[in-house]
């Protein structure tokens, strides 16, 4: 036995002996290469790092009227302004430190009072205004103070437990969505519909006194990227990944008498929606919450109930959202004296107060972003009509007529 294992490690040593070798021979081809790599990741973070803290930032509120006639299209349109190309020369990239603009749209409930927010960089705050006012006359807009910075990481003062969302299947498979729904219907009575954002608005409207919840998603324009883009690897764009899922529908159908595939309802199901989803805008996303209350023990069912809120997006056929990473463990021996949790909701907790995700200093943070189109987006944050009944959410009596005179052209 002892020989034998002997002569497996030897083996193994003369593997790496071969390997070392032929590294060491091409050393002057492949450190510089190496080097050179690390070098450009270290110049390009120092660049973008610099350039997201000189930048200005804006957060909005938005107000609704009691009643919006409009389907969650509006929103859709509305999102076609958020979707900002990244930088388009080296000298931004290289030199200047541009990334691509993203910006974070914002459920949340403080003590039950149900809220929209839009945060960006300060520069678009114009036309996302004014995009705002074209499809939504009626609302009134806000500049806000950051509500998150009434909470900080206290224990003695504050509970809280923080999650992201992860897509069920993969990103080529659209969520269930608005149109799904019905929504999409201009002529449908209001009595009749049903909302899939208002599962979300009612548990946001029932907390108790003392209690938050925030929900945020960012969103980033999505296309393929390049070095240009300071990508060493180029990305691939998504669309190309979803028309290879439907080749491999496509194939796994089976074959009539006449040649043609014998596809299934569930089949023939999933490439309309994935053709659907490809044919409009795409956005890198990262999906999370956060509940807070008092220090103390939480209401049991408060984090079940936050858990439960996006099922409503589900589809057995399609895509869904499902638990990514929170912060809490199932066993008391995983985190000795609570130090993995007070570190990871302390890094959370100021990754959400950033907005970062996307890039530095909390880029990929726990969540790999994943991809929703536009109708994916707008289901899960638009603005809701009559029938959501939610009393406390922020709604206004008065109905505007047409969009504020000053704004930009």
């Amino acid at each position: 036995m002892f020989s034998i294992l002997k002569d497996e490690l030897i083996q193994t040593f003369a593997v790496f002996s071969v390997i070392w070798s032929f590294l060491y021979a091409y050393i002057y081809l492949w450190l510089p290469l190496l080097l050179g790599a690390i070098f450009t990741k270290v110049w390009l973070d120092y660049l973008r790092a610099d350039f997201i803290f000189s930048q200005e930032y804006f957060l909005i509120e938005i107000k609704i009227p009691r009643e919006i006639m409009k389907t969650p299209l509006a929103m859709e349109t509305f999102l076609h302004a958020l979707w900002q190309k990244p930088a388009s020369t080296y000298i931004e990239t290289f030199w200047l430190g541009k990334i691509q603009p993203w910006f974070s749209l914002e459920l949340v409930s403080i003590g039950g009072h149900v809220k929209f927010y839009i945060w960006g960089q300060k520069k678009f705050k114009n036309i996302v205004e004014a995009q705002l006012y074209a499809q939504y006359p009626e609302v009134e807009v806000y500049e806000a103070e950051d509500y998150t910075d009434a909470v900080v990481h206290d224990l003695s003062r504050f509970f809280m437990w923080g999650t992201y969302f992860k897509l069920t299947e993969k990103d080529v498979y659209p969520i269930k969505t608005y149109v799904d729904y019905g929504l999409d219907n201009d002529n449908q009575e209001e009595e009749t519909k049903v909302d899939p954002l208002t599962a979300v608005l009612e548990y946001l409207g029932s907390l108790k006194q003392g209690e938050q919840v925030w929900i945020q998603i960012l969103i980033q324009g999505h296309q393929s990227r390049s070095i240009m883009q300071g990508h060493l690897f180029p990305t691939k764009d998504w669309k190309k990944e979803a028309l290879q899922e439907i080749a491999n529908i496509r194939a796994g159908a089976a074959f009539g008498q006449t040649g043609f595939p014998l596809m299934t309802k569930g089949q023939q199901d999933k490439i309309s929606a994935i053709e659907r989803s490809i044919g409009k805008y795409a956005f890198d996303t990262i999906f999370r919450a956060f509940y807070i209350c008092p220090a103390g023990p939480p209401d049991p069912g408060a984090i079940p109930g936050l858990i439960g809120s996006v099922k409503q997006y589900s589809s057995n056929v399609l895509n869904g959202f499902k638990l990514a990473w929170f912060v809490d463990f199932d066993y008391p021996w995983m985190d000795f004296k609570r130090i993995r949790r007070t570190g990871m909701e302390k890094r959370m907790l100021r990754a959400y107060k950033l907005r970062s995700g996307f890039q530095l200093p909390y880029k990929n943070f726990h969540c790999k972003p994943f991809i929703l189109s536009t109708e994916e987006v707008a289901t899960i944050f638009h603005f809701p009509g009559s029938v959501a009944k939610t009393p406390t959410l922020s709604r206004i009596d008065s109905r505007r007529s047409e969009a504020p005179p000053n704004l930009p052209v």
